[in-house]
């Protein structure tokens, strides 16, 4: 890689003087914030945009923008597992091609609900729904094709739990639940790179920063009161307020991972900030760096099990 990005990239500045015409990419999560940024990024270089959202009415108005030649819309609720059999299968019938898969979807923090199919919301929605999706159309991928996972700097809220997926025994927490869907979004993408590096599919797991977008549009105000109040900066041990970026600058780091990094530098990685994070210890998330939890290969194998086990489905 002949350049370096940081924090502050924009999506345009890492795409800038490379052409993605040819190239064809699904985006989970078009209707808001980095979903849309990461489609408009990518078509106005010239690749073809497969956007999925739940809400098509508002996926629409907020593409309006991207030209229709290099984007179109698939019906998507990550909550609901027919919903995404429906739409995997729609694309499998299609037949073609994705170079990179961008699993950007997700939610944050919810109060306690369920999915359409029983599970706790946020491990279904981030976890379980892209789980599904990216298994049941594996077989779309170009070769040397990408998956790259959204994940957080707020896996570091909590590991998953292996025996209690769905809070059954557990007292609910939307934090906790958040952190245990997003440190799930990196085991999946160490599993799935370790099952399809052999071919030449590589996959990675990205934070995008703290962005303002409608990610928490459901949160309770006190959960964003208590959120925002553990991201000040804390005199008594130094660690500084954690800085926020705009949509263009958190959604850099989807499309240097996809399109700009080394496919072997990042694959099974976690990357932030346009560069791979290195293991951190700590679970303060304005620190940089990743859990060693989430990089562990037998709690990836675990999970991956689990996950088929939860979805009745073997990948």
């Amino acid at each position: 890689m002949s350049k370096t990005f940081n924090a502050e990239s924009t999506t345009d500045e890492v795409l800038e003087g490379i052409d993605l015409s040819g190239k064809r990419i699904l985006v989970t999560g078009v209707s808001a914030g980095l979903g849309v940024e990461t489609a408009r990024a990518l078509a106005s270089h010239g690749a073809h945009v497969v956007g999925a959202a739940r809400d098509l009415p508002k996926a629409r108005a907020a593409t309006a923008h991207i030209p229709a030649g290099a984007f179109e819309l698939v019906e998507l609720d990550l909550a609901s597992l027919a919903s995404v059999r429906a739409a995997a299968d729609a694309l499998v019938a299609d037949g073609r091609k994705f170079d990179v898969v961008i699993a950007n979807a997700g939610i944050m923090a919810v109060p306690q609900g369920k999915t359409k199919d029983g599970f706790e919301l946020q491990f279904g929605t981030n976890y379980l729904g892209h789980f599904v999706l990216v298994n049941r159309i594996a077989r779309l991928f170009a070769p040397g094709g990408r998956l790259v996972n959204l994940s957080s700097a707020g896996h570091r809220y909590s590991d998953v739990d292996l025996e209690d997926p769905n809070f059954e025994q557990t007292e609910y927490n939307e934090i906790i639940a958040y952190g245990r869907s997003k440190t799930a979004n990196i085991l999946f993408t160490v599993e799935f790179d370790r099952r399809h590096r052999d071919a030449g599919l590589r996959a990675t797991a990205v934070h995008p920063g703290a962005v303002y977008t409608e990610l928490g549009r459901y949160m309770a105000p006190e959960v964003i009161q208590r959120l925002f109040d553990s991201l000040k900066a804390d005199e008594a041990t130094g660690a500084p307020a954690l800085e926020w970026k705009v949509p263009a600058q958190g959604a850099a780091t989807s499309v240097w991972a996809g399109f700009v990094a080394e496919a072997e530098a990042v694959g099974g990685r976690y990357c932030e900030d346009c560069h791979v994070a290195e293991i951190a210890g700590g679970d303060d998330v304005r620190g940089g760096g990743v859990q060693a939890y989430a990089m562990d290969p037998a709690r990836a194998k675990a999970l991956w099990a689990l996950g088929e086990k939860m979805v009745g489905e073997k990948f």
